[in-house]
């Protein structure tokens, strides 16, 4: 059997896996609203701002879903906290282009979000965001998941990138 997948973190992220990814948007969206104010001479306009908006939220909404249905096809938890639960390895669906759909369209919930407030400095509220779920929450997932399910997590890893 081959090595574990190289991930970021510290050996055990179980106390930051504990805030919800959702908690963890809701915060950077915040942080973002703040910097956009704070620093209101990095505004930009927008062209198409209210319809670019509503298709990124759209967008967030197909991809989040997608990823939620084929957890319940696939009958396993969808509960991002408890990832040791995982009854099957999904990779049907959506999985097949994107490891972590639904973190994905959190992050195009996020960048729907800094259309909506036309700002440069809110896309650093994007990255943020990125970096933050590959270093607590999606390593923390990926050794669960290989610890689960081996070499065919391993071989669905190399085959399927982590975002996009």
């Amino acid at each position: 059997m081959s090595a574990a997948p190289q991930v970021p973190g510290p050996p055990s992220c179980a106390i930051t896996r504990r805030i919800p990814p959702v908690a963890v948007t809701l915060l950077v969206a915040s942080l973002m609203w703040i910097a956009s104010a704070a620093v209101p001479a990095w505004r930009l306009e927008v062209p198409g701002r209210e319809l670019a908006t509503l298709a990124l939220v759209l967008l967030a909404g197909a991809v989040g879903l997608a990823g939620l249905r084929a957890f319940r096809l696939a009958r396993t938890t969808s509960n991002p906290l408890r990832p040791d639960r995982a009854s099957s390895l999904v990779t049907a669906g959506i999985y097949r282009h994107t490891r972590n759909p639904m973190y994905v369209a959190l992050a195009i919930a996020l960048l729907a979000w800094v259309v909506w407030l036309g700002h440069a400095l809110a896309l650093a509220g994007v990255a943020a965001f990125v970096g933050w779920m590959n270093r607590f929450q999606v390593a923390a997932e990926e050794r669960a998941l290989h610890a689960l399910f081996g070499e065919e997590f391993e071989r669905y890893c190399r085959e399927v990138p982590r975002w996009l």
